[in-house]
């Protein structure tokens, strides 16, 4: 009988004991309760992290039968029972700091009813303590404490400072209390998508293990491909393994890439190509934090990050970069060791995301939905027929429909980048090969266009004048083409107005033969 596909599931005994597909990553919790006590690991959304924690929870309450021919059955000390704690922060929004402290203080009042406990105590983290202490006073072992989606009331009020930062007071009033109970405690897990620094979240708990870019834990949430094709091999029949690997596989954390298990799941359930994940978070703070910073998709590619910028996130010094990579956008493509630090090389993790943040930004850039529409299949129907002069009207109708009010309050009409990030993102949107700033022997172009063994080359420049050919001048002087030997190559030049907030110049010029002399 075919196992069920567990879609949604973030529940081991549901899993085991109802036939699900489980993949078995028990042997990463036998190594991280032998090894460490206080561990912190940060992913995505989606990625399994409440699988994991359920998992340590079962195991830790000795739930044997669970994990009958499982790693951890032959690998684990089952005569011992712990108590466990379970803090989840990870349902609903909560918006003040209220709501915050009564949501802990239900956990705590749960979690003591469900053990005969009655809190006597006042106050977060002195209910917090008492807890613990009768706790282990009662069973006379030591607690394991799991807190999944630690950071997440926070997250969600990023574009409100104020509330964000008592967010973050809320959470450490409560998470201050775990220092002290450290005779108390046998394993402390917390999960969650972003790093916030120890000084403004852990204060003093400065033995807390980040294993979020552990090599040995790169694989702890998610899926490998060959865990995909050994665990799912009953759903795999005519399935393109490549085309899968392609969209949905790619986030690296210093270890072999991973699939996120929601994309799995729903594509293996639907059959069909779809952003999923993308889908069920809409990245708005993000596309306004790029905006605010004049930072551009087209520059995300390739992007370069020191250590201790990737790692750092607060919410008074939130850097859009890091939070793209904490949040999944962005995944690590190289690291190199320089100038005594470690340096990352970041990208779009695979085609889901390299196509569907484009279109995201697009959305909040244009809300007229047929305006991105008629545009999109003019582009696509200019792209199909080879025919870049089509390009012209369709990109002035869709700078015309972009409301004049939108630029009241900043200056991104006078940016060249503006305008390259909006062309980047009409293409990118569409799925076809879409690169950035690529580098020659004497420079970058702005663009590269690649379909069906065609290339276009496209150059923008912020000009009144309204002819387009200094843009396509420097494509030719500069020999931006000469790279393509063999391949058609079609040069495409255009000048916007920060004045007419359009494109105003536009010139194109196909180059039928390359000179077989040329150096790439």
């Amino acid at each position: 009988m075919k196992s069920k596909l567990p879609i949604g599931l973030q529940n081991l005994r549901e899993m085991r004991t109802q036939g699900y597909v489980y993949i078995d990553k028990t042997a990463h919790v036998a190594r991280l309760a032998e090894e460490g006590k206080y561990y912190f690991l940060a992913r995505p959304r989606r990625f399994g992290k409440s699988l994991l924690v359920d998992t340590l929870a079962e195991a830790f309450a000795g739930s044997r039968e669970l994990f009958e021919g499982l790693y951890l059955e032959q690998h684990w000390d089952w005569s011992r029972k712990y108590p466990v704690l379970r803090f989840d922060f990870g349902s609903g929004v909560l918006r003040f700091r209220e709501e915050l402290d009564k949501r802990i203080g239900v956990q705590l009042a749960e979690q003591a009813r469900q053990r005969g406990l009655v809190l006597e105590r006042e106050g977060i983290a002195s209910r917090f303590e008492e807890l613990v202490l009768r706790l282990a006073e009662a069973t006379g072992q030591p607690v394991v404490l799991l807190i999944d989606e630690y950071d997440k009331p926070i997250l969600d009020n990023l574009s409100e400072p104020e509330r964000a930062r008592a967010m973050r007071e809320g959470l450490r009033n409560f998470y201050s209390a775990i220092k002290s109970l450290d005779p108390h405690l046998k394993f402390v897990l917390l999960t969650g998508v972003s790093k916030f620094s120890k000084v403004s979240l852990f204060s003093g708990l400065n033995n807390l293990k980040d294993v979020t870019l552990d090599p040995r834990t790169a694989t702890v949430c998610g899926y490998t491909h060959a865990e995909l094709i050994n665990s799912f091999a009953d759903y795999l029949d005519g399935v393109d393994l490549e085309e899968v690997r392609r969209w949905y596989n790619g986030y690296n954390f210093l270890g072999e890439p991973v699939y996120n298990p929601f994309d799995i799941l729903l594509y293996l359930d639907n059959r069909e190509f779809k952003p999923y994940w993308f889908e069920t978070g809409t990245p708005t703070f993000l596309i306004e934090q790029l905006r605010a910073r004049h930072i551009h998709l087209p520059t995300l590619e390739g992007l370069w990050l020191e250590e201790e910028l990737l790692g750092r996130f607060d919410v008074d010094s939130i850097e859009p970069e890091t939070l793209l990579f904490q949040t999944g956008y962005l995944t690590i493509q190289e690291r190199i060791w320089e100038f005594d630090t470690y340096r990352y090389r970041l990208g779009y993790p695979n085609r889901e995301v390299r196509v569907s943040l484009p279109r995201a930004v697009l959305n909040r850039y244009v809300p007229d939905i047929m305006a991105k529409e008629r545009t999109r299949d003019r582009i696509g129907h200019a792209l199909k027929q080879d025919d870049p002069a089509a390009l012209e009207p369709a990109f002035q109708t869709f700078f015309a429909s972009i409301p004049h009010n939108w630029y009241r309050r900043n200056n991104l009409a006078g940016y060249e980048g503006y305008w390259a990030s909006l062309v980047y993102c009409l293409f990118a949107a569409l799925g076809v090969e879409t690169r950035a700033e690529e580098a020659s022997h004497q420079g970058q172009v702005d663009l590269v266009i690649e379909y069906q063994g065609r290339i276009w080359l496209l150059e923008f420049k912020l000009a009144e004048a309204d002819d387009g050919q200094r843009a396509l001048d420097q494509i030719k002087t500069r020999g931006y083409h000469l790279r393509y030997i063999g391949q058609p190559v079609t040069l495409i030049g255009m000048d916007f107005s920060r004045e007419q907030r359009n494109l105003v110049g536009f010139s194109w010029e196909r180059i039928e033969e390359t000179p077989t002399t040329a150096q790439p």
